[in-house]
């Protein structure tokens, strides 16, 4: 039975592959930010296929589910591509840090790790910072996975454990991210992230503090809402803030001088306490970031058992968006020079601010269908859309929810938005693609179309 699912598996995700392969080719159009890399890959999910991935091969089962649309972003590398937005960000940053913080020879105190494999195992995105086993954030629908063992990381902390266990104690990693989620101006299953990890011994953490020799940083105590149990009170509020400090110049580096600042109080899994970082940019309170006091047991598992940190992540896009006015994440993905040119400065800290391409009309399709009695998922649906549509889709809303009051089935009606950011989409060659979707949905999902 379970070999026979796999099999309906496989075969509609080769009509998936080969029914977003005959769209391109009859629209002579190709969506901006892909390339037909996977379009020779195995289907996901059968058994005994293999994805071929950065020069590495991975055995294929129930977990892999990883899409066409998102096989061709890997390797783009965007964050790396110079005058890129993205790179523009990466690099303030950097310099902000290397002139900032200092190490005692006079070489920057933290390392720039921005070239690491988006490849890591379950162990390296989950269990090495603590995620519970059966924590949501593990869970196949909001994740790409290879197999069970093997995924695409879901955040750049994914390597902070082995940076730790390679001795390092101030570094940053800067790289492209994964998950499925979904689709409107601000997400897209690929962004880029930025995340600092700065770990302190006794000597450093109290130096210059009164009294500092006579300090601890370790104690056993019971876990409050302030600190950890492994930590005084004393380690905890100077290394919460350093954190708030360096966060603090940083951020006022990137937008400004007198800048308004507030922290709220969060979780993570991996920090306690742990912090969201709000600025108030032209009378607007948005987040910006997480941090928070590194997880002892996670610093312990590393290694580094004298130590005591921090660590933060940032998404990239989110910055350049607001720093930039980008208004929509699908830009950072164009080729067209007339994007692109508007980042070619001379100094990376000259401000800009993006003067919008021409705003082609949006062409709007609805679907409805009646849900499969079981493992239906929006973020299947959302892919699915993705995959077909690619960049031509701007949004897909959930506009309608109901359930037929005799045999209890539950249908959805989703409203497709299709704008072309370059040109002028017809009502004809959407037409197309949104019945494209309609098919791959009743083939991979198991709907009952109501169109």
């Amino acid at each position: 039975m379970v070999g026979s699912a796999l099999r309906r598996v496989a075969r509609a995700c080769v009509y998936l592959a080969s029914k977003a392969s005959h769209v391109s080719r009859g629209h002579q159009h190709q969506a901006w930010g892909s390339r037909p890399a996977a379009s020779e890959l195995a289907a996901p999910g059968a058994p005994g296929g293999v994805v071929e991935l950065l020069g590495k091969s991975y055995p294929q089962d129930d977990h892999t589910n990883l899409t066409r649309k998102v096989l061709s972003s890997v390797g783009r590398n965007l964050h790396n591509q110079q005058h890129h937005p993205l790179w523009l960000i990466k690099e303030r940053v950097k310099e902000h840090f290397y002139k900032q913080y200092m190490g005692r020879f006079g070489t920057p105190l933290f390392s720039v790790h921005d070239n690491l494999s988006p490849v890591v195992t379950t162990w390296q995105n989950f269990d090495s910072l603590l995620i519970p086993a059966d924590h949501p954030s593990r869970k196949k629908g909001d994740n790409y996975y290879l197999n069970r063992t093997h995924m695409l990381r879901a955040h750049t902390s994914a390597h902070q454990w082995d940076l730790l266990h390679a001795g390092l104690d101030a570094f940053l990693v800067v790289g492209d991210v994964y998950r499925r989620d979904q689709i409107d101006s601000q997400h897209y299953p690929v962004f880029h992230q930025l995340e600092a990890v700065r770990l302190f011994s006794k000597h450093e953490l109290f130096a210059g503090i009164k009294d500092g020799e006579s300090l601890q940083l370790f104690e056993q105590s019971s876990r409050s809402a302030h600190k950890q149990e492994m930590h005084t009170m004393e380690a905890m509020k100077l290394v919460e803030f350093d954190l708030k400090q360096t966060l603090t110049r940083l951020v006022r580096h990137l937008f400004g001088d007198g800048l308004e600042i507030r922290w709220v109080d969060c979780y993570f899994p991996f920090t306690h306490p742990s912090f969201e970082m709000e600025i108030n940019f032209h009378g607007e309170w948005l987040e910006v970031l997480g941090c928070g006091v590194m997880e002892q047991q996670l610093v312990n598992s590393a290694g580094a058992q004298d130590r005591i940190g921090w660590a933060f992540g940032l998404g990239l896009e989110r910055l350049a968006m607001i720093l930039y006015d980008i208004p929509d994440i699908r830009l950072f993905w164009s080729e067209d020079e007339r994007f692109l040119k508007q980042f070619c400065i001379s100094d990376i800290n000259q401000k800009v601010k993006f003067q919008p391409l021409s705003k082609y009309p949006a062409v709007i399709n609805d679907i409805s269908f009646w849900l499969p009695s079981e493992n239906y998922a929006d973020n299947d649906f959302y892919d699915l859309v993705r995959t077909i549509g690619g960049d031509l889709v701007e949004k897909v809303d959930l506009i309608d929810k109901f359930e037929h009051p005799k045999t209890h089935k539950t249908s959805h009606c989703y409203r497709i938005t299709y704008r072309h950011m370059e040109r002028t989409l017809s009502q004809r060659e959407v037409r197309n693609v949104h019945q494209a979707v309609q098919e791959a949905a009743v083939q991979l999902l198991g709907v009952e179309g109501r169109f």
